[in-house]
């Protein structure tokens, strides 16, 4: 099947396969503090790491929502780890409450302090990465036109990880079972790894 993405036959394909296609997606479980002391905790599934010296991470808002906003206004976001054991939790804080209405209340969730950023981190969470704001960067299409869509990065300066998952000195990734979206109404769950060592030679070129 070949198609343009404006020329999708929807009788063939009636939903976008685009994010059944580009998954896992990790996902960026935000929370954030507004200046005047409003807090936000949602999930994203358009979010990553981007940089390893210093970290940085970064997630994407369709529309400026209160994550996107409050990121911005205070400089600060928490990455709280989505996991496993925390699937209803993550999917609960997706709903679209009333204003004020706490998501962390809605989600059965306790509120935890950070120590270096002012927002919350997710008490329940087995790792929260403390970040503050490096950049929003509104997303555009190829021809140049604004859509409503904005990339936050963020600058990882603390880290919070649960004891029992540090492991022989190594964060143990399958024992956190991390959690990802994917296509549709799918999820996925990290339970096993593969090692497997780079080739030799190439010393010098940049690694991917």
């Amino acid at each position: 099947m070949f198609y343009e993405t404006s020329a999708r036959d929807k009788t063939l394909l009636p939903r976008d396969p685009f994010k059944a296609i580009v998954a896992p997606r990790p996902i960026g479980w935000i929370s954030t503090r507004a200046p005047d002391g409003r807090i936000n905790l949602a999930p994203y599934s358009f979010f990553n790491a981007f940089n390893s010296a210093p970290p940085i991470v970064g997630f994407s808002s369709e529309g400026c929502k209160d994550s996107a906003t409050f990121a911005r206004d205070s400089g600060e976001f928490v990455a709280n780890l989505a996991s496993g054991d925390l699937l209803q939790a993550v999917n609960l804080t997706s709903a679209p409450l009333r204003r004020g209405e706490s998501e962390f209340v809605h989600a059965g969730l306790a509120m935890a302090p950070c120590r270096v950023v002012r927002a919350p981190r997710v008490a329940e969470a087995h790792a929260a990465l403390e970040c503050k704001v490096v950049g929003i960067t509104p997303l555009k299409t190829a021809r140049g036109e604004a859509i409503d869509s904005y990339l936050v990065l963020g600058e990882v300066v603390a880290f919070h990880i649960d004891d029992a998952l540090i492991r022989g000195g190594l964060f143990d990734t399958a024992a956190a079972r991390p959690l990802a979206r994917c296509g549709y109404q799918d999820y996925a769950v990290v339970e096993s790894l593969i090692a497997l060592a780079r080739p030799p030679g190439g010393e010098g070129r940049a690694a991917g």
